[in-house]
C-alpha cells in the first residue's frame, strides 16, 4: 500500500486521538461542583413521561418522597401517555401517600407524532412553579437530586441544567458494555457545555426555567419528530440563552436508568436517537456527527486492509493506539465520576466493538420509523 493510503488510514485516528485530547482536557478542568449553602427558596415541578411504566413509576416516586428539599416547594406531575397496564391506577394509588403534591394528567391525544414532547408539553401547562425538571418514569434518584440542582441554579442563573445519568451496574457484560457506551455521551455532552459549545443531553436528568421553555416556544419547530424532546429544546434555548447551559458535575444529582435487557429494545431507541441527526439546524453539530462516523469507518477500513495484507501490523497497532489511548482514559475518568468504576476493565472490548457500532447506526440512520413504546414512530 502507497505512503498516500497509510496517510489517509491515520488521518482519522489523528484527528479522534486529538478530538479525546480535547475532551480529556475539558474533563480535567471542568470542576466538580460543591455547593457553598443549600438553596431551597426555588420552586420545582417534576414532570414524568410515562406509558406502560408499572413494574418502575413506585420506585422512583418514593425516591422523590425521600427528597431533601422541603415537599412543599415541589410538585410531581405523571404524564400517562395511553398506558395499557396499571401505570394510572398505581400513581392514583400513591397520591394519599406522598409528601408532596402529586397529580395524574392523562393525555388527550394518542395519536401524537411526538408522544414525549406532547406529555412534556401537556404538562407543563399544569405546572405551577418557576423551574422545570424532567426524568423518565424508569428512573431512579438520590434524595440530594433536587437539592443539588436548585442550589447549582442558584450559583449558575442557568437556564438549562444538564445532569448525569447512568444505568443501573447488574454485573452482566451486557449492563457494563452499556454503561461504557453510554458514559462516552454523557462525557462529551458535559465537555461540550463547559466550552460552551453544547451537542448533546438526556431528557431522564434535564431541568430548565419555565419561562425559558416559553420563550422559545417549547418544542414548536420540532414538534412532529418523535425523538428530540431534549436536544432540539437544548440547542434553541442554548441559542437564546448563550452561555446559560451548564452540565451539573456532581455525583448527587446523578440518575440511574435501567440498561436495556434486549437488542431489540437497544436497537430501537439507537435508531431513533440516530435519527436525529438529520434535522439539526447547526451544521457544527451535522459535522461533528459526521466527524464521529468517519474517524470510526477509518478504523474499520485499517482493519480491513491488514487483514487483507495491504498494511502491517505497526500500522494498524498506530491506528488503534491513536483511536485508543486517550479515549480510555477519558472513559476511565467519566466512569469513575458516574460511580462506576467496576465497568473500566471493559472500556477496551467497548473499543473494539464501538467503531462497527457506529458505522451501523450511523447507515441504519438513513432510513425511517422505529419502534417505541408498542407504538410504530417517525
Amino acid at each position: 500500500m502507497s505512503i498516500l493510503w497509510i496517510g489517509l488510514l491515520l488521518f482519522g485516528p489523528v484527528l479522534w486521538f486529538v478530538f479525546n485530547a480535547f475532551l480529556l482536557n475539558g474533563w480535567w478542568k471542568m470542576p466538580v461542583y460543591v455547593p457553598l449553602h443549600a438553596n431551597q427558596q426555588l420552586t420545582i415541578s417534576v414532570l414524568i413521561p410515562v406509558r406502560n411504566e408499572a413494574e418502575n413509576i413506585i420506585a422512583l416516586l418514593e425516591d422523590l418522597d425521600r427528597q431533601s428539599y422541603p415537599a412543599d416547594r415541589y410538585e410531581v406531575i405523571v404524564a400517562d401517555d395511553h398506558s395499557t397496564d396499571h401505570t394510572a391506577e398505581l400513581v392514583r394509588a400513591f397520591q394519599s401517600k406522598a409528601r408532596y403534591s402529586l397529580t395524574l394528567l392523562k393525555l388527550t391525544e394518542e395519536n401524537h407524532s411526538s408522544p414525549k414532547k406532547k406529555a412534556i408539553s401537556q404538562a407543563i401547562q399544569q405546572a405551577k412553579h418557576t423551574w422545570i425538571v424532567t426524568t423518565d418514569g424508569d428512573c431512579r434518584v438520590g434524595p440530594q437530586w433536587l437539592q443539588i440542582l436548585a442550589s447549582y441554579q442558584h450559583t449558575t442563573q442557568a437556564q438549562l441544567i444538564s445532569g448525569p445519568v447512568t444505568f443501573h451496574d447488574e454485573g452482566s457484560l451486557r449492563s457494563r458494555i452499556q454503561i461504557v457506551e453510554f458514559a462516552s455521551l454523557v462525557g462529551s455532552a458535559a465537555v461540550a457545555m463547559f466550552w460552551k459549545k453544547p451537542n448533546m443531553c438526556n431528557g431522564a436528568n434535564l431541568s430548565y426555567a419555565r419561562s425559558a421553555f416559553l420563550a422559545v416556544d417549547g418544542f414548536q419547530g420540532n414538534e412532529n419528530l418523535a425523538s428530540g424532546d431534549d436536544e432540539f429544546l437544548m440547542h434553541k434555548m442554548a441559542a437564546r440563552f448563550p452561555g446559560e447551559v451548564h452540565f451539573l458535575k456532581n455525583s448527587l444529582a446523578l440518575v440511574h436508568t435501567g440498561a436495556h435487557q434486549s437488542f431489540r429494545s437497544f436497537y430501537h431507541q439507537r435508531r431513533r436517537w440516530a435519527s436525529k441527526w438529520r434535522h439539526y439546524t447547526d451544521w457544527k453539530v451535522s459535522a461533528l456527527a459526521i466527524f464521529v462516523f468517519m474517524a470510526n469507518a477509518s478504523t474499520i477500513v485499517g482493519l480491513g486492509a491488514y487483514l487483507a495484507g495491504s498494511i502491517s501490523g505497526f500500522v494498524l497497532a498506530s491506528i488503534l493506539g491513536l483511536k485508543f489511548s486517550l479515549e480510555f482514559l477519558f472513559l476511565a475518568g467519566v466512569l469513575h465520576f458516574l460511580k462506576q468504576s467496576k465497568s473500566i476493565a471493559y472500556i477496551p472490548f467497548v473499543q473494539l466493538i464501538y467503531p462497527f457500532y457506529v458505522c451501523f447506526f450511523g447507515l441504519l440512520a438513513q432510513g425511517k420509523g422505529y419502534q417505541w413504546k408498542g407504538r410504530k414512530l417517525q
